[in-house]
């Protein structure tokens, strides 16, 4: 046994194997015959149309060919050489081509996606020519964008079913060229929490900028596509947004986000001072129930006058009590619901993409870019994991106003 072993080192060492070459070999005979078959596969369906083969006298004959034209398609095995015949009189329609037409379009499909998901324009050249061994422009990208939109526009307008209680509102700035200037435009964004516990993007808009013209125009469109149901509407306190809300949405409450009420409170704070306030805001909010929360936020006020910083005591006396409407909602709920982390966490996703995009040529193109990545976003375990239990609401309803 050992002599046997020995025997075999030695026939290694002599014996030397290039796998790389082997491999290319037989990808090489797997590429020729996918080519051959499929060649001939052309030949006997221009057979059947012409009713004859090639040189054949028939009576039943309907057409000749009349030579052919060289198609490249790229196959899993590689790309294949195809000569395609043509006909005299027939059009040459060919089930082959079509078949691979629906390939091609998977694949600027998949391009499409690549891009919309957050790959810049050179990560999927690269990625093309890994994949496919073909190395897409930046043009070619572009105008398969366009092909997309249309699904996006299916997607950013489909009607609301069911209903709504946690809404969260938030808007981004992105750069867009404008006759030679860069503009600022805003995308605003609503997402959901519907009756099961799911999260999901309803609306997506473009306004001039976060004005009260824009957040109607936002708002009266969730309201048509069938918003309703809700009860708690969660955002900054954005210009003009908190007079729309209470246009379209009378019945719901509005709770102001805690992380951006503490951001304006640390505006008139000295740097030094900001983490000794950021606890004593947090525990402003960390009261078991409202009344004890509207009690510790009048000592805070108290207690930052003596320490000089009267324009934050004023900030917190004028607008504490907008922060605190999640106290009307179950316990389980509150750490999701007194902030917009939520949206936020996803436009930061948003931000990713766009730093990698620059200025965009028109609105129409940034709002697309937005729309698609929060598409991809919902369509990832963000939007088909259960974020909250609602049985806790809905068992609290009877004491909770009922919202339109």
């Amino acid at each position: 046994m050992a002599k046997k072993h020995s025997t075999l080192k030695k026939l290694e060492k002599v014996i030397k194997i290039d796998e790389g070459k082997v491999q290319e070999h037989l990808s090489e005979i797997v590429r020729g015959t996918v080519e051959e078959t499929l060649n001939h596969m052309l030949d006997e369906e221009a057979n059947r149309l012409c009713k004859a083969k090639r040189y054949e006298r028939t009576a039943s004959r309907k057409d000749y060919r009349s030579g052919h034209y060289k198609r490249s398609l790229h196959t899993k095995a590689g790309e294949v050489k195809l000569q395609v015949p043509k006909l005299r009189s027939l059009t040459f329609e060919t089930a082959i081509i079509e078949r691979y037409r629906r390939r091609e379009s998977s694949v600027e499909e998949a391009l499409i996606e690549m891009y919309l998901a957050g790959a810049s324009v050179r990560r999927v050249e690269d990625i093309t020519q890994a994949l496919w061994g073909t190395r897409v422009s930046p043009g070619t990208v572009s105008s398969l964008n366009k092909k997309i939109y249309g699904k996006i526009e299916a997607w950013r307008n489909r009607p609301l079913k069911g209903k709504y209680p946690y809404i969260y509102l938030d808007g981004l700035y992105l750069k867009r060229s404008w006759g030679g200037e860069v503009r600022n435009i805003a995308v605003l964004v609503a997402i959901g929490v519907d009756e099961e516990g799911f999260r999901e993007v309803i609306g997506v808009c473009e306004g001039a900028k976060e004005d009260k013209d824009s957040w109607r125009l936002f708002l009266r469109q969730l309201k048509r596509r069938g918003l309703k149901g809700v009860q708690l509407i969660i955002s900054d306190k954005c210009l003009g947004l908190v007079e729309s809300m209470g246009e379209f949405y009378p019945e719901a409450q509005w709770a102001r986000c805690i992380v951006h009420f503490y951001r304006n409170v640390f505006t008139v704070i000295p740097r030094g001072w900001m983490k000794e306030v950021a606890l004593m805001l947090k525990a402003i909010h960390a009261q078991e129930d409202r009344e004890e929360a509207l009690k510790k936020s009048r000592s805070v006020a108290k207690k930052l006058e003596k320490m000089k910083f009267k324009a934050a005591a004023k900030i917190i006396r004028e607008g504490i009590e907008e922060t605190l409407s999640y106290y009307s909602f179950p316990r389980e709920h509150w750490r999701q619901i007194r902030t917009n982390n939520p949206l936020e966490r996803i436009l930061r996703e948003v931000r990713r993409r766009i730093r990698v995009v620059g200025a965009f040529p028109d609105g129409n193109s940034a709002l697309m870019l937005v729309a698609a990545r929060l598409r991809y976003i919902a369509g990832t375990r963000w939007g088909t994991k259960k974020y909250l239990n609602m049985e806790r609401l809905k068992k609290s309803e009877e004491i909770l106003p009922t919202a339109s």
